[in-house]
């Protein structure tokens, strides 16, 4: 079982662990992306307001056994400025849609982060010395008159409060015509690949001025449309896989090797449709929100709507796995239509060794399926029950015109307007990160925290 570590507000000028109960917020405070680094030291969480906040968990203390785990801010910086198109009369958001890390390779840490149309790389470092004893410049860097340098000096290096530094290193701009949805970083360290509603462009980390368009699923005439890319992702061991979804709910493996232009997909997974079960409603719900390659790399976790699915690289006929995130909404999708509800876009994550899956959904609740057990649990992350060292207990909906237990939650009496879109898994422990509206909540399994 899960126990919440911390509630954090993403709220990064009142930033606190325990916030005011009703405190309000704004549409620029809402987290729009979350993302742990290779090692899960750090986390990275993105806003509507253009805003990146890095957490950094803390080392394990053996005067406070307990602070193992806990995240605290690490660094706070403006991604993204709004900006207006003035070709096409657009207003360009400042909503960071993806922050993706890079392994690290030294001391600094780098991650990409993009909103609708431009992709940065920042670089996150540290510095707790500074230069002292220049011979061309004074104390407070005005350049010396030479003529009165009489003698030469060896720079020393003294000690300084630890300050952390973000400095933007590249900018990717001027790529993509339609809203950037996914960016994928290669395991080849080199590339990576951004893709939006039609193309997906290949990108070299070192240069800015071009990229490479692979998937270009554009008609001639745009009334011929039928379907959007939805995610992509690249394969985490082989370098020239990648995989992007669409709105029809196929999953597309493409290999880059077989062609420069990957229009002609290597396997296209899908799932046959069952013709008694079709409805108006059928295409908007099949529609896949996220793919995600398993740490092994031989499966693809995939959410649509009411779903989360398990598929295996070599089976392209029918998911291996299919488990129902919230299939008691299935007899309210009019409504979640009238209020746009339906369009939502969930998240999905794996855990370190790919054994459990975990997704959002509405009232801030979470679901996670355990593919051994086949068992799964709803929890919820909210400032009431989320109490620091408690344990979650887990929440059951129940569905119209059922039989009701005490503690069930009917599904009339959902808040639609509460939903966990983004979820992350710390990559080796127990550890989540759930945005939940403007809040972040970190829970660790139980055991785990006990250990420490």
């Amino acid at each position: 079982m899960l126990s919440p570590i911390q509630v954090l507000c993403s709220d990064i000028t009142t930033l606190s662990l325990e916030p005011e109960p009703f405190a309000s917020y704004t549409e620029a405070d809402i987290i729009s992306t979350v993302e742990f680094n290779h090692t899960g030291e750090l986390l990275a969480t993105g806003d509507k307001g253009g805003r990146v906040v890095i957490f950094q968990r803390e080392p394990e203390s053996q005067t406070e056994p307990f602070s193992q785990g806990e995240y605290n801010v690490y660094s706070t910086f403006q991604s993204h400025e709004p900006e207006f198109d003035y070709l096409k009369s657009l207003e360009i958001e400042e909503k960071i849609n993806k922050i993706r890390w890079l392994p690290q390779q030294n001391a600094a840490h780098f991650l990409l982060s993009t909103n609708d149309k431009t992709i940065k790389l920042w670089k996150v470092s540290e510095r707790d010395k500074r230069p002292e004893g220049y011979n061309l410049k004074d104390e407070e860097g005005r350049i010396k008159d030479i003529s009165t340098v009489t003698s030469l000096q060896v720079p020393v290096l003294k000690p300084m409060d630890l300050m952390v530094e973000v400095t933007p290193r590249r900018v990717f701009a001027n790529a993509h015509t339609y809203h950037i949805n996914s960016i994928s970083v290669n395991s080849d360290y080199e590339t990576y690949m951004s893709a939006d509603d039609l193309r997906i462009n290949l990108w070299h980390l070192d240069i800015t001025d071009r990229s490479f368009n692979i998937v270009d699923i554009k008609p001639a005439n745009m009334e011929d449309l039928t379907e959007v890319i939805t995610a992509a992702e690249f394969h985490p061991h082989h370098c020239n896989l990648f995989v992007y979804s669409s709105s029809k709910g196929t999953l597309r493996l493409c290999d880059m090797r077989e062609a420069a232009l990957c229009d002609k997909h290597s396997k296209l997974f899908e799932e046959p449709e069952d013709p008694s079960a079709r409805s108006f409603f059928s295409e908007i719900i099949s529609s896949v929100s996220d793919v995600k390659f398993s740490h092994s790399g031989r499966y693809l976790l995939t959410r649509d709507y009411l779903t989360a699915k398990v598929w295996d690289l070599n089976m392209e006929s029918k998911p291996l796995e299919t488990y129902q995130v919230h299939d008691y909404l299935r007899s309210k999708l009019c409504s979640l239509y009238e209020n746009d509800c339906i369009f939502d876009k969930f998240e999905c994550a794996w855990n370190g060794s790919d054994s459990v899956i975990m997704t959002g959904a509405y009232n801030n609740f979470f679901r996670m399926f355990d593919r051994n057990t086949k068992r799964d649990v709803t929890l919820e992350a909210s400032r009431e029950s989320s109490k620091p060292r408690a344990v979650l207990k887990p929440r059951r909906v129940c569905a119209a015109g059922g039989k009701r237990r005490k503690d069930d939650i009917s599904v009339d009496s959902l808040d639609f307007t509460k939903k966990i879109l983004h979820t992350a898994w710390h990559p080796n422990e127990n550890i989540i990160a759930i945005a939940a509206t403007n809040n972040l909540y970190i829970f660790q399994d139980k055991l785990n925290s006990e250990m420490h």
